[in-house]
């Protein structure tokens, strides 16, 4: 297992930014599928984005679609969530999660992924 932890979270104002980050401590970055989930109080953790090991593919939810990127750079063992246009809904703990990179499979689901984050608390303000 990966041992990742993120950090960027904080209070924006609906309409405002933010940027969190996931590094991992793995020498081998890059063999790794890397995905964001979020939890809203009271709600199942949900998918928001993933991204393949090269960096090549991604995948977003739709309601984070056009106003989400993720990325990531593999010399730094990092990836990031640019969240652009935040709304209150967007509001919940982030996590980062990690799995082994298998071709042709776009994994989506929590059961999917097998290293987890702590998670970071992003509250949007209306």
């Amino acid at each position: 297992q990966v041992h990742l932890t993120e950090s960027g979270g904080g209070l924006v104002q609906s309409g405002g930014s933010l940027r969190l980050s996931c590094a991992a401590s793995t020498r081998t970055f890059s063999s790794y599928t890397m995905a964001w989930f979020r939890q809203a109080p009271g709600k199942e953790r949900e998918f928001v984005a993933t991204i393949s090991g090269r960096g090549l593919g991604t995948r977003y939810a739709d309601v984070v679609k056009g106003r989400f990127t993720i990325s990531r750079d593999n010399a730094k063992n990092t990836m990031y969530l640019q969240m652009n246009s935040l709304k209150p809904e967007d509001t919940a703990v982030y996590y980062c999660a990690s799995r082994i990179a298998v071709s042709g499979i776009v994994a989506v689901t929590t059961t999917s992924f097998d290293s987890w984050g702590q998670g970071t608390q992003v509250t949007v303000s209306s």
